[in-house]
């Protein structure tokens, strides 16, 4: 399957990218590394992941606090939003 994120997921990577890298430096590109990994998970099994609302699935972040959240469509998947689980809970991606 095809995969493509929306304006806002891109969004949320660089802003997370950015965060991380002030925190530490190299600490952004170990966010990357994590993140492309939940996304090749994803790639291989998208309906592995639980349907958290109407037909957005979650993936959580290996080592930091952020989930993928994407949609299955038919001919490919759509990340919309890489969503910082510190959040408010109520608040949705």
């Amino acid at each position: 399957m095809k995969l493509r994120y929306t304006d806002r997921a891109k969004d949320d990577v660089e802003i997370a990218f950015v965060w991380y890298e002030k925190k530490r430096r190299g600490l952004g590109f170990e966010f990357l590394d994590c993140l492309e990994i939940a996304v090749k998970s994803i790639l291989e099994n998208p309906e592995m992941y639980k349907i958290y609302y109407s037909i957005f699935r979650g993936c959580v972040i290996r080592r930091f606090p952020f989930s993928v959240f994407y949609a299955v469509e038919d001919t490919e998947i759509v990340v919309h939003s890489i969503f910082d689980n510190r959040q408010d809970p109520e608040k949705k991606p």
